[in-house]
């Protein structure tokens, strides 16, 4: 858990271009009292403190258990700053959907829910039952100038939170110059160097030999054949980059350049991913423990430098030691459909929603003021990094150009920044952009920047966009897809480790049809034309 947290936090500062930048500039951040112009009394639509009087907000939201949220930097310096003080409603993150559940059931509910994950269909539910407020108002109407400046130079964000009733019930956290989607594929670099490696594999074929390498020449050394050349677990952590091989960009639901939508589990796309899983499995390839293994177990194997091609966020989390360009990520391979390979990149949102304000709120207009200091690059500098001279000390502030500063005490940097900011190992509101980790990169995060720019945004498709279904519509999605997910799950094990033979695909795709697969991708066609319609 501590190294996924840490991953959370450090992917947040991989970045290819600054394309946000402009976008997050300070407008709307700045550090002095200016005469305020608000329709709401006492509250201000510019400078600081936000309110007149002292404001008391409940806030519910995950807590990745590193610190008390009263006594972090971060959060006391946003009361002295904005005047608005928080009472916190926290939960485990393992425990914290229960939780949420439960206080909508309720109707007990805090005045925010901050780093919520709260999901489309819960936006359109509770949205359309009021308990969620609508937030476009106060957007527009000048309390969230951050906000507004990147809807406005952005406006398929907006779209992608805007509900089939014109409403935007929640915020997502946005890093338009972010990569990836799910942590990539890796290379063992050991591996690679054992066996003179010196190209990189660019088409499926060659893929599969590299990996019968792996499996046949001993490339750990060691004079057994205990190599794995490729591991899982349950498929799921390399399922989206594999589908790209064969063009398929999302693991549910994509649309076609002509803007047809497609569910992938009954696609040709899909069929050839399976077949080639199930070449690997039946030669020893593909780890006989994939659907069997937990994570753990599969890092051991790594550190244990048994593995020649895996998933993480970062190739030393797997195989030990320290961050260094000697372990390649993994180049997307080419199949025998024309076009690939494809890449499903990071969409630049979260799917779901981060924040949200209840109808318990008595001050939104203060509320959505408080929020929209996180969508500035002092607001976001603020909760990703923690206050200045902490962590970090600008070398030239007029540049935005910073510099770290030693741990206080000793020890590991993300682990201590923790400590600073509730954002961390959860996925906050908020903006990341290039410009926040001016100067702070190191060697390490340059060559997965490099790795990004030469192996996956050439190939870069931006995944089905975050679109509403109504509350009709989504209760039959949800309906059908319950059964499908089990289903489709279930199939592809059985295809991949040919307990199913592949060639009852046709009997299979028949079944995915009588289960709803077409109405799935009708259901999502009709979404997806409204958001393409700004409607």
């Amino acid at each position: 858990m501590k190294k996924l947290r840490k991953a959370s936090s450090i992917l947040l500062c991989l970045t290819v271009s600054a394309s946000l930048l402009a976008a997050c500039g300070s407008n709307g951040d700045g550090g002095s009292s200016s005469a305020a112009g608000s329709a709401a009394e006492g509250v201000k639509k510019e400078g600081f403190p936000i309110v007149d009087k002292p404001l008391t907000l409940k806030v519910m939201s995950q807590d990745a258990g590193v610190a008390d949220w009263n006594k972090m930097p971060v959060l006391q310096e946003m009361e002295k700053l904005t005047g608005i003080h928080l009472e916190y409603q926290l939960s485990p993150i393992d425990s914290f959907e229960t939780k949420k559940n439960l206080v909508f059931a309720s109707g007990d509910l805090p005045d925010i829910f901050y780093a919520a994950d709260l999901k489309p269909a819960e936006q359109v539910t509770y949205g359309s039952q009021g308990v969620l407020i609508p937030l476009e108002k106060y957007i527009d109407e000048g309390y969230a100038p951050n906000i507004k400046k990147i809807f406005d130079e952005h406006p398929d964000i907006r779209k992608s939170f805007t509900t089939p009733d014109g409403h935007i019930y929640a915020l997502p956290n946005i890093d338009l110059s972010a990569v990836w989607y799910r942590s990539p594929m890796w290379y063992n670099g050991k591996f690679l160097k054992a066996l003179n490696v010196t190209e990189l594999p660019k088409t499926t074929d060659e893929l599969y030999t590299l990996l019968k390498r792996f499996k046949d020449e001993d490339p750990n050394g060691n004079g057994k054949k205990d190599e794995i050349p490729l591991t899982s677990v349950k498929l799921d952590d390399l399922r989206m980059y594999f589908l790209g091989f064969w063009g398929i960009y999302d693991e549910v639901i994509y649309a076609d350049k002509d803007g047809k939508v497609h569910y992938t589990p009954q696609e040709e796309g899909y069929k050839g991913y399976l077949t080639f899983m199930n070449k690997l499995w039946k030669e020893d390839l593909l780890d006989h423990e994939t659907f069997s293994q937990t994570p753990d177990q599969k890092k051991a194997k790594g550190q244990n430098n048994q593995i020649g091609v895996f998933n993480d966020y970062f190739p030393y989390f797997t195989l030990g030691g320290e961050p260094s360009s000697d372990n390649p990520l993994m180049t997307p391979v080419a199949s025998e459909i024309p076009g690939t390979p494809v890449y499903g990149k990071h969409p630049g949102i979260s799917a779901n929603g981060t924040f949200a304000i209840t109808s318990k709120d008595s001050n939104p207009e203060a509320t959505m003021r408080w929020i929209d200091y996180q969508y500035g690059y002092d607001g976001a500098t603020l909760f990703s990094q923690g206050p200045e001279n902490t962590l970090w000390k600008y070398k030239d502030k007029e540049a935005h150009e910073k510099e770290w500063l030693p741990v206080p005490g000793g020890g590991d940097r993300e682990e201590y920044r923790g400590t600073l900011t509730p954002n961390y190992g959860i996925l906050a509101p908020g903006m990341n952009s290039a410009e926040l980790t001016k100067g702070l990169k190191s060697d390490f995060d340059r060559f997965i920047d490099k790795e990004n720019a030469e192996k996956l945004t050439p190939i870069g498709k931006t995944p089905f966009p975050n679109v509403y279904l109504t509350n009709e519509e989504q209760t039959e999605a949800t309906a059908l897809l319950s059964d499908l997910n089990t289903y489709v799950k279930q199939m592809e094990a059985k295809f991949v480790t040919g307990q199913e033979p592949l060639s009852n695909w046709d009997k299979y795709v028949a079944q995915i049809k009588k289960m709803g697969g077409d109405r799935i991708a009708e259901l999502y066609q009709g979404a997806y034309d409204r958001w393409n319609s700004g409607k």
